[in-house]
């Protein structure tokens, strides 16, 4: 494992470009930032609340998932934890971001009137369609529930397409598009549905993929080119990695407790860029299985 980058705030979403950058959100700092193939850290955009998930669309530019803010806690180790909605919070938005101007614009808020609570983890299809996951906010003693949204990247159009769900988090889908993947974060499940047409899936589908048999949180998630499930995974810190059946599971451990998010790049998509959230680092190393190509990216 290589670690090409330190000292930022609480990273996640990475995307990994065909220059050698990595982009990624830091949550923490509340921007759009690029890791460069020499290891410096640029800030693209000062996006403000809590970017979490991002993916580039079909037009280039990059579509963001703000939580819309969180509180952080920092360790006497110097790690970073999150925690609930802050004071500041901002709102849920999906926003698209100009790669090379950093300017910005929210596309959605809300959804037949109700706000998006925290937007967390993106996924784009093959029509261009975003679907997405909002993972709901934390406050004393409550808790949002939450679901899984699809959207046009236009700005015109967004349905909700499966609630509830408890905290869901990671979202991608298969090679041949047939099939959603979402992790919920808290029971650490990760749940497969059959897709219907774009943006619709059969509810009469819903299958849990193999557990683990340890205690264990799931966060966002990467498939690979043999339709892999990978999950980043958080207590028991690393990458689980589910079959395409769902009948099997393991465990690639990392070196941070909060393994946020994964990403394939390099050549042959034969590199996995990994987000190790409370020390701040983006890692990379190679993986046994190429990773998945991702629409309007790797193509």
């Amino acid at each position: 494992m290589d670690i090409i980058a330190e000292e930022l705030r609480f990273p996640e979403g990475p995307i990994a470009m065909d220059d050698g950058s990595v982009i990624v959100v830091e949550i923490a700092r509340g921007t759009l930032s690029r890791v460069t193939a020499a290891g410096d850290i640029e800030v693209i955009a000062e996006l403000r609340g809590g970017p979490n998930g991002a993916a580039i669309g079909p037009d280039g530019h990059c579509y963001v998932c703000n939580n819309g803010g969180m509180i952080f806690h920092e360790s006497i180790a110097g790690l970073l934890y999150p925690g609930g909605q802050p004071e500041d919070y901002i709102g849920g938005q999906i926003q698209r971001v100009d790669l090379d101007t950093g300017a910005f614009e929210t596309l959605y808020d809300s959804c037949d009137g109700i706000g998006l609570r925290g937007p967390n983890d993106i996924v784009f299809d093959a029509d261009g369609g975003l679907w997405f996951t909002d993972h709901g906010k934390i406050r004393d003693r409550e808790r949002d529930v939450t679901g899984v949204f699809y959207a046009k990247a236009d700005g015109t159009f967004i349905e909700e397409a499966i609630f509830p769900l408890e905290g869901p988090n990671g979202i991608g889908l298969s090679p041949d598009e047939k099939t959603l993947y979402v992790a919920e974060t808290v029971p650490g499940r990760t749940w497969a549905f059959d897709i219907a047409e774009p943006g619709k899936i059969d509810p009469r589908s819903k299958r849990m993929l193999a557990l683990m048999p340890d205690y264990h949180l799931f966060d966002s998630l990467a498939i690979d080119a043999e339709g892999n499930v990978c999950v980043a995974t958080i207590i028991n810190g690393g990458i689980t990695v589910h079959s395409p059946d769902g009948d099997a599971v393991k465990h690639v451990p990392m070196p941070d407790r909060i393994t946020t998010n994964i990403c394939f790049g390099g050549k042959d998509l034969k590199t996995a860029y990994i987000t190790l959230s409370t020390t701040g680092k983006l890692a990379a190393m190679e993986w046994e299985t190429p990773g998945l190509a991702l629409n309007f990216l790797n193509k």
